[in-house]
């Protein structure tokens, strides 16, 4: 079995699961295309299936699609749409780094002291400690 995006003006749209097969009889006259992605692709690298271990073999387009990740036809990649905050806030000061990973990143790292989590103030531009989560 494989994956499959509908990709709709450069939007993944929907995602199946599906014989490549089922393909060559099945009819969508809805607008897009349905294009091959990998369940264990993300970062440009594909994981052994179940693990965290890289498998060697190549990655497929990058990251597994899902709903609302576009689709880059010039890279042939996906890759999620730009990240928002919990209420919504556009992460525009996040880039993506096309080429390598294709992962969105903040302009500075989160802070990785145990027990605490954060969250990105995109007005600020740092990360703020959330209180009991």
């Amino acid at each position: 079995m494989g994956h499959f995006a509908k990709v709709v003006d450069g939007t993944v749209t929907q995602v199946i699961v599906a014989e490549p097969e089922f393909f060559d009889t099945f009819v969508d006259s809805s607008p897009g295309e349905w294009i091959q992605t990998s369940y264990n692709t993300r970062g440009n690298v594909h994981y052994t299936s179940n693990t965290n271990e890289p498998s060697g073999q190549p990655a497929l387009r990058a990251n597994y699609a899902g709903v609302g990740f576009i689709y880059d036809r010039i890279n042939d990649v996906f890759y999620a749409s730009r990240p928002r905050s919990r209420t919504g806030v556009v992460f525009n000061s996040w880039t993506c780094d096309a080429g390598t990973n294709w992962l969105w990143a903040p302009p500075t790292p989160m802070p990785t002291e145990e027990g605490k989590f954060y969250d990105w103030n995109e007005s600020t531009q740092t990360w703020d400690e959330v209180a009991g989560i």
